[in-house]
């Protein structure tokens, strides 16, 4: 049971949109923390939450298309 938890955890750490990292990484925090606060307020105010946290990762996706750094002009 425990082991399936981690795996659970690995999986999405690995495949996820990294918004808990990366907010983590921006304030100076832990991202476990991070990840607990969501949890807590999506369980509080009845999954708006979950709604900034999707929101987080769609600006955290829309902004990694739009802000790509170019090494030269041939990568266009």
């Amino acid at each position: 049971m425990r082991q399936n938890f981690y795996n659970l955890r690995y999986y999405l750490e690995r495949n996820g949109f990294y918004v808990s990292s990366r907010l983590a990484d921006k304030i100076g925090m832990r991202a476990k923390s991070v990840r607990l606060f969501f949890i807590y307020v999506t369980f509080f105010t009845f999954g708006v939450g979950f709604a900034v946290y999707l929101t987080l990762a769609f600006w955290l996706k829309l902004k990694d298309l739009v802000y790509t750094k170019r090494t030269s002009v041939f990568d266009l």
